[in-house]
């Protein structure tokens, strides 16, 4: 969750401001945030409180408080579950991304279909795993963007040309 009436700037900043083992000491924690959120596609949204973003952006805001520090495993927790269908597959694509530039993802979710974009699934149910497989055809999210551009620019000048 983020924090209301905060900047996604700061947001992204608290986890540095917990620091007690002196990991980021030295360092402009604002430069790190500003850093995180440029890997998410946000530089330019820096001074924007939560109730100015977009679902999907602020989704990428919580991902880039969950990247600030660097870490090997990031753990999401239904990352998708209220977003429209092409925001959950740009949250796809710099999760694909995250994982090729070597951070381990772990998702959780309930859609087959956003499962569909990860290496391997494993189905959990009443606390017990009931299948544990890769992911054979697997989805690229990239890919898929770029479909959904496609078919955008084509209703687009579908209309134009019946106007």
């Amino acid at each position: 969750n983020l924090l209301a009436r905060t900047s996604a700037l700061a947001n992204v900043e608290l986890p540095l401001l917990y620091d007690r083992a002196g990991r980021w000491k030295g360092r402009s924690t604002s430069q790190m945030a500003a850093a995180a959120l440029e890997r998410v596609g946000l530089g330019a949204r820096l001074d924007h409180q939560p109730s100015e973003l977009s679902g999907g952006q602020q989704q990428r805001v919580a991902i880039a408080r969950a990247l600030v520090t660097q870490p090997t495993l990031l753990l999401a927790d239904e990352p998708t579950g209220n977003l429209d269908s092409r925001t959950t597959v740009e949250v796809m694509a710099l999760f694909q991304e995250l994982n090729d530039q070597g951070i381990t993802v772990v998702l959780v979710t309930h859609e087959p279909e956003v499962a569909q974009y990860a290496k391997r699934v494993i189905e959990v149910r009443d606390g017990r795993i009931v299948r544990d497989h890769a992911v054979t055809n697997r989805r690229r999210a990239a890919k898929d963007l770029a479909s959904m551009d496609i078919e955008r620019d084509g209703d687009v000048a579908a209309l134009q040309e019946a106007a």
